[in-house]
């Protein structure tokens, strides 16, 4: 299989990478259900040592650059109680914890999640935490920039390895808030 976008070796429907999942990603995977079906979901093998944005585009197509989209962790605050949400944003752009986020959450305060608690918490290992697979119950906040692309190359639960999805899928999953300028410039 060839990968929608990007120069990728190895390009495999997700349903036929699971082994190459973390358990999370692989049990979303394997309960797919929305109007994007679970095989254009593409896994696609990178390697580690190429993780560095500028590295990665270099190596793998200078088009994935502006179809890249990070997932981050946060937690917003109030009166004692912590919610822990996932951001999707562009990987032009960063996520505007102190405004869209701590809003949209009713927190009074918002940061990003420590490591240990966003990989402790989602089963991922840190630089590949991904929106597909998250705990039951998060919400997960995904700019609309992130839904207007065909393709989005995002974290697939491990560093190594990516997985390509069509961008309207991110609006499907459980918990999806699709925000106007969750990422800014």
């Amino acid at each position: 299989m060839r990968a929608p976008i990007g120069n990728f070796d190895t390009a495999l429907p997700a349903p036929d990478a699971l082994d190459d999942l973390t358990a999370p990603v692989a049990t979303a995977v394997r309960n797919w259900s929305g109007s994007v079906p679970a095989d254009q979901i593409v896994y696609v093998d990178t390697d580690p040592r190429w993780a560095d944005t500028a590295v990665f585009v270099e190596h793998y197509g200078q088009e994935l650059l502006e179809q890249s989209a990070n997932c981050v962790v946060v937690a917003g605050k109030r009166g004692g109680e912590t919610t822990l949400a996932a951001c999707v944003v562009l990987s032009t752009t960063r996520v505007d914890v102190n405004n869209a986020v701590r809003r949209q959450l009713g927190a009074r305060k918002a940061s990003f999640a420590p490591m240990d608690t966003a990989t402790g918490e989602t089963g991922m290992e840190y630089g590949g935490i991904t929106p597909i697979g998250l705990p039951d119950g998060w919400p997960v906040l995904v700019d609309s920039a992130v839904v207007d692309l065909p393709y989005v190359l995002v974290g697939s639960g491990r560093r190594r390895g990516k997985l390509l999805v069509p961008g309207k899928a991110f609006a499907e999953l459980p918990g999806a808030v699709v925000l106007e300028g969750l990422g800014l410039a």
